[in-house]
């Protein structure tokens, strides 16, 4: 598969998805091919002109749309996942292309997304209310979920596609429209989705997606617009304190998922090779550029040797390279500025005592950074309080649990923890200890579309996923009735 057929199919200089329609701007951006930084496109930069024209487009469209039936928008999702399934090997080619991950994260990304249409097809015949007698008598209480309106997007680099679908399915199932801001660094694949999602028959304004490098103004425009009524926001927690300020002024409902710094605890009776084997998959999945990927390795002291030799050795075989070449299990980073941030903070743990114990190889072109294992980490290191967004694996050794858990949640941030022990109460008693929305025990992956997606404390608000995603772009509307 040519690449450059595939975006070329796109046209995205008229990658402006409004009111069914692409439209052109007066300027483009590049983007690049982070593994080998040459120019994969041209898209339509957007202004607050667009951003203004694709709220226009959804509010228009949105009171059809609310009052279409919830089995006709069942339909129409589940058409969508049919088709991201079979334009499997397109969409992953893009994500490879403008992400850079590997051509197996890639794939495996393509089907987490399609799994978000699939599971609000069934979500969105569902809307259950209540009813009952008030307390008093007389009177009988209806209760009942209604879409909140239009809804603007923001989504992240790191999953074009599945973080786009974990917002758009739910908003569409609840009978919202929405207008979608995907990342500039990868807003090909989110161009393909709005495609998918005419060709399933999604009416014209009910997606409207506006790719721009002037991220601040767009959504700031979106906050200040009455007719829009949510915000859904995945990025860092410093945008997103910028954005709940900006969504404080008329009150817009409101859900973030932001930072994270997830710790990886293995205890003294775990079973190494697992908690290995789920360490690779927590920490380098996407080239450990996730917010769920495991950042602070906290192994119990009679095992750290073993674990460390166990986790190096992988860490070492691990292929690095673009994701043209099949073998690569770990691509480049995003950017430049992401390539410096990792090496800043690598230099930066070294000189504060930690060691280089392991170290994969990566090719010298392209941004790309080895894998490496850290050890003799300090427990108050820097490293540890910052969410690496890289494939860096620090390890600090653990004595007495309980000084070890409040390491673990001497941080800002609450969104994924994972814990590995030999026996499930072991595991489940310190998962309960540890402040995170999320912990996977003995395994290394938290995500499904079947289950609420969120932090605690800065690390957001709300939740994705489950019954949960689409309540979060729905108002609960209660009727009192007199029967009297």
């Amino acid at each position: 598969m040519d690449i450059n057929d595939v975006i070329a199919e796109l046209d995205p200089k008229r990658g402006i998805h409004i009111g069914g329609r692409g439209r052109g701007a007066v300027k483009v951006f590049p983007v690049q091919d982070p593994a080998t930084l040459e120019v994969l496109a041209e898209v339509a930069d957007a202004s607050v002109l667009e951003a203004g024209a694709a709220v226009e487009a959804a509010a228009r469209a949105f009171p059809a749309w609310a009052a279409t039936a919830p089995r006709e928008r069942a339909e129409i999702l589940r058409r969508a996942f049919e088709l991201i399934i079979a334009d499997s090997d397109r969409l992953a080619a893009l994500i490879a292309a403008e992400n850079g991950k590997s051509k197996a994260d890639a794939y495996a990304e393509v089907a987490y997304a399609g799994e978000f249409f699939r599971w609000f097809s069934e979500e969105a015949v569902r809307n259950d209310g209540e009813y009952g007698l008030a307390p008093g008598g007389g009177a009988r209480t209806l209760v009942t979920h209604k879409p909140v309106g239009v809804a603007a997007l923001v989504t992240p680099w790191n999953f074009p596609a599945a973080m786009a679908t974990r917002k758009i399915a739910p908003a569409l199932a609840a009978g919202c429209t929405v207008v979608l801001k995907p990342a500039a660094e990868t807003p090909l694949t989110a161009i393909a989705v709005s495609r998918i999602l005419s060709a399933a028959g999604v009416p014209d304004g009910v997606v409207n997606v506006v790719p721009t490098t002037d991220a601040a103004r767009v959504v700031a425009a979106w906050l200040r617009d009455e007719r829009v009524r949510k915000v859904s926001f995945t990025g860092s927690t410093a945008v997103g304190r910028t954005l709940l300020g900006q969504a404080a002024e008329r009150v817009v409902n409101a859900s973030m998922e932001l930072g994270g710094n997830a710790p990886f605890v293995v205890t003294a009776d775990a079973d190494v090779e697992a908690a290995v084997t789920g360490a690779m998959i927590a920490k380098f999945r996407n080239g450990g550029q996730a917010c769920t990927a495991a950042n602070r390795f906290f192994v119990h002291a009679s095992v750290a040797n073993e674990f460390v030799a166990r986790f190096g050795a992988a860490i070492e075989a691990l292929r690095v390279g673009p994701a043209y070449d099949t073998a690569s299990q770990v691509g480049p980073l995003v950017s430049e500025k992401a390539l410096a941030g990792v090496r800043e903070l690598v230099n930066a743990a070294v000189a504060d005592g930690a060691t280089v114990a392991y170290r994969g190889t990566a090719p010298s072109e392209g941004w790309f950074y080895p894998p490496t294992l850290l050890t003799g980490v300090r427990p108050d290191a820097s490293i540890l309080r910052r969410e690496i967004f890289g494939p860096i694996a620090p390890v600090v050794e653990w004595y007495d649990e309980d000084a070890m858990l409040r390491l673990v949640n001497d941080t800002e941030f609450g969104l994924a923890a994972y814990v590995y022990a030999a026996r499930l109460q072991d595991g489940l008693r310190i998962a309960e200890r540890i402040d995170a929305g999320m912990v996977g025990i003995n395994r290394g992956v938290v995500s499904d579309p079947s289950a609420p997606f969120g932090g605690v404390k800065q690390s957001g608000l709300g939740r994705e996923g489950a019954r949960d995603g689409i309540r979060e772009y729905q108002e609960t509307q209660y009727f009192s009735v007199a029967l009297s």
